[in-house]
């Protein structure tokens, strides 16, 4: 089962992952894709480390994640924390080839897997040629990854809408 979470920025779409995964009676993953490049994101990551309570086993890949979903074992439940990161990550370190391979991985995953993203296409036109390559990327990836899903909740202010079930 894929389970797709999307929402705007602080709509609870992290929590809800974990929440979700923790309800399971298995091994737990989550693969976070963010680096600390600044203290903000340093205090982010420490709010998310607290909130998974020690019961999931931790992967950092900021670029790789095909090969962190490699890493994780038949019949359990992993987190994937976030692809909205993972793109600029992408973009970033010019590696945009990696998005074929995660697609690719998704069609041969034997354990249950919630992906958080963000809601991007929402808002203005982004006014640089960069910002609206990412929205644009981003949101081909999130198309991509929702029609695979078994599943996809919209986050609203802390509450999930289910869009596909």
């Amino acid at each position: 089962m894929i389970c797709l979470i999307t929402g705007g920025a602080k709509s609870g779409k992290s929590r809800y992952a974990v929440e979700m995964a923790k309800k399971y009676n298995c091994k737990r993953y989550f693969i976070a894709t963010a680096e600390a490049f600044d203290d903000e994101m340093k205090e982010k990551i420490m709010r998310h480390k607290e909130e998974r309570e020690g019961l999931f086993e931790t992967i950092e890949e900021p670029v790789f994640l095909s090969d962190a979903l490699i890493k994780v074992e038949n019949n359990a439940v992993c987190v994937v924390d976030c692809l909205t990161v993972w793109t600029f990550n992408l973009l970033h370190y010019n590696k945009t080839e990696e998005i074929d391979n995660f697609l690719e991985i998704l069609k041969k995953i034997n354990f249950d897997l919630y992906i958080v993203t963000n809601e991007v296409g929402m808002g203005i036109v982004p006014a640089d040629s960069l910002s609206r390559r990412y929205r644009d990327m981003l949101g081909s990836i999130n198309q991509k990854v929702a029609k695979m899903a078994d599943r996809v909740v919209l986050m609203v202010s802390g509450i999930p809408v289910q869009i596909k079930s």
